[in-house]
């Protein structure tokens, strides 16, 4: 059974602490940006001793924050000093019902992302607290159960995709398979490999390692997908949050933006063998207290990708030199796909028409972002519009419609024309 470990700050660290960024993102259960909340900041175990109170803009952000944090040295090799700062984040409104989340994480040099949804204020309703548990590098977690990395799939009655597609949610029973008091969590697929990543590696490791070890989260939850391998138990949900069966979600968690990028960038990818369709179960241990030869290592890839191997090398040094990056036939949940090169000025056509629609619906519900005439040109004010969205959804602000961009404007004008209509 998980028990979290006591925190306290060593000599070294209140000595020679170094410092992480913090943004607090409000919103209502409805996924509604809340203005003017205010946003009290204090160390976890000292919770009346308030370091910052701040106030969300019109978008529910508030600015970014600088709070103390271990040395980045601590996150960057195994040991028994906690690597992260833990921060109490408590948020109120009127009208809705405070939140206080316990245990926010801070790592050195690291901008971490801190997203709450508030309850609108109901009499008798008990305070809505969330409370992070230790992450799964430091805290001590029952390690993975070993499983063939393939599963059969001809088996009478099985439920099995004709492709591999990126689902839009995945639904997350945050418990062991068979514990019946665990509750289910509806996730965006996104957020939860964002989720799982904080929580099992650290951002403050190379870039190369990041992209690994997301490529293995991302194939093992596919599999998990497409096999529909709980399912197939007689289960009514996609993965669980037990690091003993599957890898570890925790909800409420802040995220960090570095592995929020990365995610971004690669989520349509997964892990493949020749002649091998669906994503190959690419199960993964600590390295440290846990040693699975034939798996990934999540601090040896970090030595890895120090002496300056890519993520397949980190990839193929575990899995062996069959293993190769795919991408997923389809995406759901989008409107439209990629059209597999950037807009930008200049660009002209119905893609372009697509984006300015979608922004304008976008803004009703964030009024920063202008409104425009959707006429298929891509001129200064929608290049305007794209940087202005951008700055709310932690983007970088060059006014281009990437990829990584146009997939945000997708799942934030789903979202609020969901809101919109009600569903």
């Amino acid at each position: 059974m998980y028990q979290k470990r006591p925190f306290h700050l060593t000599s070294a660290q209140t000595d020679l602490p170094d410092q992480g960024q913090l943004r607090v993102i409000a919103s209502s259960t409805e996924a509604v940006p809340i203005a003017d909340a205010t946003v009290d900041i204090s160390f976890t175990g000292d919770p009346d001793s308030t370091v910052e109170e701040v106030y969300t803009d019109s978008s529910g952000q508030t600015e970014i924050l600088n709070l103390d944090a271990p040395p980045v040295e601590y996150s960057l090799s195994p040991g028994e000093v906690q690597p992260y700062s833990e921060y109490t984040i408590r948020v109120s409104a009127p009208g809705y019902e405070t939140i206080t989340v316990s245990g926010s994480e801070i790592l050195s040099r690291q901008l971490s992302i801190q997203r709450v949804f508030l309850r609108p204020l109901r009499e008798n309703e008990p305070p809505d607290t969330v409370v992070i548990p230790d992450h799964t590098l430091y805290g001590v977690y029952p390690p993975k159960i070993a499983e063939d990395e393939i599963k059969p799939i001809n088996l009478t009655g099985e439920i099995v995709l004709n492709q591999v597609v990126i689902p839009e949610y995945v639904i997350v029973h945050d418990g062991t398979p068979s514990d019946t008091t665990a509750g289910d969590y509806y996730v965006r697929y996104r957020d939860y490999i964002k989720n799982v990543a904080s929580s099992e590696i650290y951002a403050t490791w190379p870039r190369e390692t990041l992209l690994a070890n997301i490529l293995a989260i991302q194939s093992f939850t596919l599999n998990r997908v497409y096999t529909e391998w709980y399912r197939n138990q007689g289960y009514n949900f996609t993965i669980t949050s037990s690091t003993a069966f599957d890898q570890k979600w925790i909800y409420g968690r802040n995220i960090f933006e570095s592995i929020s990028q990365t995610v971004d960038e690669i989520f349509d990818q997964y892990l493949s063998r020749p002649n091998v369709k669906q994503p190959i179960l690419t199960q993964y241990c600590d390295g440290k207290r846990v040693i699975c030869p034939e798996w990934l290592s999540q601090w040896g890839s970090k030595d890895l990708g120090e002496q300056g191997y890519t993520a397949i090398e980190i990839i193929r040094n575990y899995y062996g030199n069959s293993m190769y990056i795919n991408t997923a036939e389809e995406v759901s949940g989008v409107p439209v796909s990629y059209p597999g090169y950037p807009l930008r000025i200049g660009s002209t056509g119905e893609d372009v028409a697509k984006i300015q629609e979608q922004l304008n619906a976008i803004s009703n519900n964030y009024p920063l972002i202008p409104k425009l005439s959707v006429d298929g040109i891509f001129g200064e004010r929608t290049q305007e519009a794209v940087k202005v969205f951008q700055s709310v959804f932690g983007l970088t602000q060059d006014g281009i419609v990437g990829s990584r961009t146009w997939y945000r404007i997708q799942e934030i004008y789903v979202a609020v024309t969901r809101i919109a209509e009600g569903v």
